[in-house]
């Protein structure tokens, strides 16, 4: 898959893909590529960015989750490691056709949003470093869980991060290093 591919793109071939029959859970990890890294850094972000963030415990289970899979983007994994038991797990077919098409519309504003802009700064070597970064912010959301939603300064460099490089987006990537610089400063503040 292009590396430049919008994400609306993105979903009209996991559409095709789905349209061929049931779809396995590696192949969509496959086909998302190395932007498999960024959906999978979104979520946990913004749990621990919204108000869900605030309930004690949910900002360290989001750090760990994104530690665990920002480590694997700094190490140069070109997509996340994914269990061989759940890679062969498969995914209706209907199922994946109706959420495509609940997600088009956002991914249409998403890409008229957010663009390839400042590309070096979501390619390797520089992702690796911004995902070891991610992987600080995400075990920096431990402590900072025992300030209310403090947590939410990492977590949303992380979501600046992950639409960042899902949308092969730089200028996302230098706003998300500016909140890391602010959570790293409350974090040594706090310390």
């Amino acid at each position: 898959m292009s590396q430049d591919m919008s994400i609306s793109d993105v979903l009209q071939r996991l559409q095709d893909e789905a349209k061929a029959g049931n779809v396995a859970v590696g192949t969509l990890v496959d086909a998302l590529n190395s932007r498999g890294f960024g959906p999978l850094l979104l979520a946990p972000a913004l749990v621990a960015m919204l108000p869900t963030g605030g309930i004690p415990g949910v900002p360290t289970i989001c750090g760990v989750l994104i530690f665990l899979i920002a480590i694997q983007g700094s190490l140069g994994m070109p997509s996340p490691w994914v269990p061989r038991r759940l890679r062969r797990l498969a995914i209706q077919q209907q199922a994946l056709i109706a959420t495509t098409e609940r997600a088009m519309p956002v991914a249409q504003r998403l890409d008229r949003w957010f663009r390839p802009r400042l590309i070096a700064l979501t390619r390797a070597p520089v992702s690796q470093v911004v995902a070891l970064f991610c992987a600080v912010s995400g075990l920096a959301m431990i402590p900072l869980e025992l300030v209310p939603f403090a947590s939410g300064i990492p977590a949303l460099a992380v979501t600046l991060v992950a639409i960042g490089m899902s949308t092969r987006d730089g200028a996302m990537v230098v706003l998300a290093a500016l909140a890391i610089a602010a959570g790293g400063g409350l974090l040594i503040l706090l310390g």
